[in-house]
């Protein structure tokens, strides 16, 4: 109990930890770039000065420090008007643009909402103003914060993603030995079953109440074979499609309910494709038992099996209550259920038995809600 109290502790001061850095960096990056801002304040006032003390000196006056000053001033847009809002020229604008004086008067919109203008004085004129923008240094620092969120958000997602999938693997891992575990549990009473049945061959027992339980006791150990193989990479064989359907179908129809009525379809011709006959046949059960479970125990049931130029075709459709198109996807997902008992599992297996394991396809090729739903299986031909 104190390991899962630390842990959680351990969470919450972990994201209010990472909330104080964020916020940290945040701050620092505001202050440094109001001061970046303060400097390039002052490069303009000074570049303002040296053009006043240019245009204001005499000729014989050393201009040599000013022009140095004013050639300086490379990378800070900016604009010089009179008192009336004219332009009167630009610095470090593009210079075919400038050529276009509705970008002129955009940038110096511009610059007005940003800075405030350095007014400036010339000899016998009156007074001119500069503006100026943020250089582009300045507007690459404005958005620095966005972009260190965005790089520590997809640092922590990455975190966090290896985590959960390790996580997941461990959870796999001990489903798997479980799984095996079950099939070598239920090995045991199998083999005992078995020997009972021949007792009861020798009793002379009815013989048809033999097979049934014969049936039942094969059933349990392709039960046993499939949690076996959950974990490891099936053995695909050719078989004939339409017989290892029809034989799933005639076995859960002999032990369902007699309201509902069982239909199978499908030519005489074997239809040929690279399965595992223990997974197949739990895709099949899956989705007739979910079509039983949908009509609540009382409607049609439909299979039929077709052959396709490359691949053959199961339909297997129900007249159960139908499934909203809006979750078409969301019925194989893992843990989705209608059902009141139930874990979700089903159908998520199934697609994972079909598309992994065998290549196929697996999706709801059509549904109507109270009318029923039909699900289609495609495979490769062989």
């Amino acid at each position: 109990m104190s390991f899962f109290y630390n842990n959680f502790w351990l969470k919450r001061i972990a994201v209010f930890a990472s909330f104080i850095i964020v916020l940290l960096i945040l701050w620092n990056t505001y202050i440094f770039f109001q001061k970046f801002k303060e400097e390039e304040r002052m490069k303009m006032e000074l570049y303002a000065s040296a053009n006043q003390e240019l245009n204001n000196s005499d000729l014989d006056t050393d201009i040599t420090l000013l022009m140095k000053i004013i050639d300086n001033n490379k990378n800070i847009p900016a604009i010089l008007t009179d008192s009336n809002g004219s332009i009167l020229g630009s610095k470090n604008l593009d210079s075919i643009k400038s050529l276009d004086s509705l970008y002129l008067k955009n940038q110096l919109t511009l610059m007005q909402s940003q800075n405030e203008p350095i007014e400036v004085s010339y000899k016998n004129t009156q007074k001119r103003y500069i503006y100026y923008r943020n250089s582009d240094l300045l507007y690459k620092l404005k958005y620095y914060p966005l972009a260190l969120l965005l790089i520590l958000a997809l640092f922590l997602t990455i975190i966090y993603m290896v985590f959960k999938s390790n996580k997941i693997a461990e959870q796999n891992k001990l489903w798997t030995g479980m799984a095996k575990e079950t099939a070598h549990q239920i090995g045991t009473p199998l083999s005992s079953l078995l020997g009972w049945i021949e007792i009861l061959r020798a009793e002379e027992v009815n013989e048809m109440y033999v097979q049934e339980i014969e049936k039942d006791v094969d059933r349990l150990n392709i039960i046993a074979n499939r949690f076996s193989k959950i974990g490891s990479l099936p053995n695909l064989q050719e078989q004939d499609i339409v017989c290892e359907t029809k034989k799933v179908f005639t076995y859960l129809e002999s032990r369902s309910s007699k309201q509902v009525q069982f239909s199978f379809n499908a030519s005489d011709t074997p239809i040929i494709s690279r399965i595992s006959v223990e997974l197949f046949g739990w895709v099949i059960e899956n989705l007739i038992k979910n079509a039983i479970d949908a009509m609540a125990g009382k409607g049609e049931i439909n299979v039929s099996v077709k052959e396709a130029s490359k691949s053959v075709i199961i339909h297997i459709s129900d007249t159960g209550k139908g499934i909203p198109k809006s979750q078409f996807s969301d019925v194989f997902k893992p843990g989705f259920t209608t059902k009141k008992r139930g874990w979700g599992l089903g159908l998520s297996l199934s697609k994972r038995i079909v598309e992994s394991y065998h290549k196929g396809k697996i999706f709801v090729q059509k549904s109507e809600l109270g009318k029923g739903t039909t699900f289609e299986i495609q495979l490769n031909k062989v």
